[in-house]
């Protein structure tokens, strides 16, 4: 597997003149970030020899290299899921690539369902911790000590000091942010009610198919991480409603301006 990455490394390289400082991953109907970027190489993940490939709806499959701002950025347009056949040290090749190609910090954002009865369809959430219930973790397997510990601390999975300025930047732009924990589920099927009340009723505030594997290898290799959540849809008794994979598109690009304004000043306070 280290060989697998480092030959796709070796291949983007020979194609992009420019080391990226931060790595950010575009979730279901939140592409629309990539019209802020000063795109200089965009690359489909089919041409990558050895890139797992997206396969669904709203998720692009495009690595896009280029300036947001000051940053040099690498962009995922698209991700993958454990619900799309991956084994989960494939989930784990795209941020171990960032890595190698440059980066120093992580942003990622996720369309998800809130279960915190305090919560609306629209509002985003800014993630300080996370429940893995997916059925594994992208760290089985051999360790490779060149890529982190075998024993990763995982007590500050989301950085502290770019929630706070997040969250400083959300007010002054009079923009609501919820700040909160995030379940991560295999899906595909959405949750029953009785499983949203468990995610509940463990300590979470939204759930979702994403972020989670991405995060932990992103932690076991030392690069801070910054999350962010558009909720779409509510997994709250009496709120509960039949939810297609379009409704959830639409939420997340009505609300993507907000999420967009919020990682663009985040980005140009490093």
């Amino acid at each position: 597997m280290l060989q697998r990455i480092k030959s796709i490394v070796e291949f983007i390289q020979a194609k992009v003149d420019t080391s990226p400082e931060l790595g950010i991953i575009l979730g279901t109907g939140l592409g629309g970030l990539v019209n802020e970027i000063e795109v200089e190489v965009s690359i489909p993940y089919k041409d990558i020899p050895g890139f797992p490939v997206s396969t669904v709806e709203g998720h692009s499959g495009t690595l896009i290299f280029g300036k947001l701002g000051a940053k040099n950025v690498v962009v995922m347009q698209g991700r993958f899921h454990f619900y799309e056949g991956y084994a989960f040290q494939e989930l784990a090749i795209p941020v171990r690539v960032m890595k190698f190609l440059g980066i120093r910090h992580l942003f990622v954002s996720n369309a998800c369902g809130g279960v915190n009865p305090d919560y609306e369809i629209g509002d985003l959430m800014i993630l300080d911790d996370h429940v893995n219930l997916l059925p594994g973790n992208p760290l089985l397997g051999q360790n490779y000590d060149e890529l982190g510990p075998r024993f990763p601390d995982m007590s500050e999975p989301y950085d502290r000091k770019l929630i706070e300025k997040a969250q400083k930047i959300a007010v002054d732009n009079n923009i609501v942010v919820r700040t909160g924990t995030y379940a991560v589920v295999s899906g595909p099927c959405l949750e029953t009610p009785a499983e949203y009340r468990y995610i509940f009723n463990i300590g979470a505030d939204a759930v979702g198919m994403s972020t989670v594997p991405e995060v932990i290898t992103a932690r076991h290799m030392g690069i801070p991480c910054f999350a962010i959540s558009i909720i779409t849809d509510l997994g709250v008794p009496g709120k509960i409603v039949l939810v297609t994979h379009e409704d959830v598109q639409r939420v997340a690009e009505e609300a993507e301006p907000k999420m967009t304004l919020l990682i663009k000043e985040l980005i140009a306070t490093l």
